[in-house]
């Protein structure tokens, strides 16, 4: 695979890209749960329907065009013309900002076409390429039931048909958009859409394999709305990777809110073994029902549900009984002990919310407008343009003595495939146990419609931890990722984490 290509995954208006992640068996500091909110700003001028960290620390958000005049005004009286814009013609105020963590403010960008409904991803050079969108916006990248790659090899490079994604489709209904899409260790890709999968060889337009339906058969996908992750792996334990689909809305649930009923979501999750000789999925029951949810990798390996309705489905006005508290998932813990409830937001995030792992550690969270303009007046819920951080347990004060602090490698470090690393890190406690030790790699997600695209987490394999120079300094030496199939080209951040707590990340870069 060339490292400077990504997949361009299409089902009506999306690019998906490919995700790969990697996890261990640890021991850990049994500890209160349940995190804590902090509201950051009240007003970014935007719903933050689409989200994308950088290695800048600086998130790029943006909604859409044809949602009207935003909150917020384009620079020195810069003015956007677009004939075909189906709300206006003439348009002076910003649709997309970007959002600077270290100051907490935001700054105004200019979209040049429609980009509600659209997709994106991080190039390996950090450049963040948006693709697709509505009206003038999916004259890029906007096909049906097919796949691209861009950049492309030559002018004769177009789309492939996926029939996969046809048979996916379910009447009036769709239950096939924003697909959930897996780069394999074997180099395939894992494709979910509504209530199954197939393993493709996307080199030669082939299908691998065909998955089982999840048990129930009910849909997962838009907008019938789940979030899916591919679980963190070591690499040694790559072979037996995991798929975990959350959530999503029951059969006719969609039809039903559009006629005024309100289904109660889907409260199961479904996890499937993708190698497995003969795989099946296995269900696990949430604690309560969820669609339209998200999923973020937090750095120390554990899975973030947050956001979300208790009933209805994605689309307008359709969701009802907002989830207004987080769950995270443990997967290294006994089946029936993986769900942990969270502290509760005050703030319904409902169609087009959106939420992503920030470098400290936080979780950014904002959006939510499921009505066809910005509208803040006379209705279930509002508009939202607000940015608040679900801050995890590990973030607690209590816990600041067990924080490492990375001391090298420092920031921007270039690293390559198969080597080994040495990491360099300190916190105030004494070390116990060096079992406690992990080192993490992330890539945070492009995160739109409960789907977070490229989002993968990798832990790496290493030797003990040792006491160096003093001053409560220790060392510890990682193998990198052996290939772009466990880790594609580009920038990560790199955590140190002690008994379930992470360091803050640092920016690396590997190619």
């Amino acid at each position: 695979m060339a490292p400077s290509l990504f997949l361009s995954f299409i089902l009506r208006h999306i690019l998906l890209v490919l995700l790969l992640l990697l996890l261990p068996h640890r021991n850990v500091l049994t500890r209160a749960a349940g995190g804590r909110w902090d509201f950051l700003l009240s007003n970014i001028g935007i719903s933050a329907m689409h989200m994308q960290l950088l290695y800048t620390d600086r998130v790029v958000i943006f909604d859409r065009t044809d949602f009207g005049v935003s909150n917020i005004s384009l620079p020195a009286g810069k003015c956007r013309n677009d004939p075909s814009d189906t709300a206006l013609v003439n348009d002076c105020t910003a649709h997309s900002v970007e959002y600077d963590v270290a100051t907490n403010s935001v700054r105004p960008l200019m979209v040049l076409t429609d980009t509600w409904c659209s997709s994106g991803t991080v190039m390996p050079d950090g450049t963040l390429v948006q693709t697709g969108g509505y009206n003038d916006g999916d004259h890029t990248v906007r096909q049906q039931h097919n796949y691209e790659f861009y950049p492309k090899t030559s002018p004769a490079d177009t789309s492939y048909k996926l029939d996969f994604l046809v048979e996916a489709k379910d009447p009036k209904i769709e239950n096939n958009l924003y697909p959930f899409v897996f780069l394999n260790v074997d180099g395939n890709l894992f494709i979910f859409a509504n209530n199954r999968a197939i393993l493709f060889d996307y080199v030669k337009g082939t299908v691998v394999r065909t998955y089982p339906t999840i048990p129930g058969g009910d849909p997962r996908s838009y907008p019938s709305t789940g979030s899916a992750v591919l679980l963190p792996m070591t690499e040694n334990s790559a072979g037996s990777a995991e798929v975990l689909v959350c959530g999503g809305a029951p059969k006719g649930a969609y039809l039903s809110a559009m006629n005024g009923r309100f289904v109660t979501a889907l409260d199961t999750c479904a996890k499937i073994r993708i190698n497995d000789p003969n795989p099946e999925w296995v269900m696990e029951t949430m604690p309560m029902p969820r669609v339209m949810g998200d999923m973020v990798l937090l750095p120390n390996a554990n899975v973030l549900i947050i956001n979300g309705a208790g009933s209805g489905a994605a689309g307008w006005e359709l969701g009802r009984n907002p989830v207004l508290a987080p769950v995270v998932y443990r997967p290294t813990n006994p089946l029936g002990s993986r769900f942990k409830v969270q502290s509760s937001s005050t703030i319904p995030r409902m169609y087009h919310s959106t939420a992503l792992l920030l470098r400290d550690g936080r979780v950014l969270v904002g959006g939510s407008n499921p009505h066809t303009r910005y509208n803040f007046t006379g209705v279930l819920f509002p508009t939202d343009l607000t940015l608040e951080a679900f801050c995890p347990s590990y973030l607690d004060p209590n816990f600041k003595n067990l924080r490492p602090r990375i001391v090298s490698p420092t920031a921007q470090t270039k690293i390559g495939y198969n080597q080994q690393l040495t990491v360099l890190f300190t916190f105030s406690d004494n070390l116990s146990n060096d079992t406690s030790i992990m080192v993490t790699m992330v890539v945070p997600a492009f995160t739109t419609h409960s789907c977070s695209m490229n989002q993968r987490l990798i832990v790496l394999s290493g030797g003990n931890v040792i006491a160096a120079n003093g001053n409560s300094t220790y060392q510890i030496r990682v193998m990198t990722p052996y290939s772009g199939n466990i880790a594609q080209p580009g920038y990560y951040l790199l955590f140190v984490v002690h008994q379930d707590v992470p360091s803050e990340g640092i920016w690396v870069h590997i190619s």
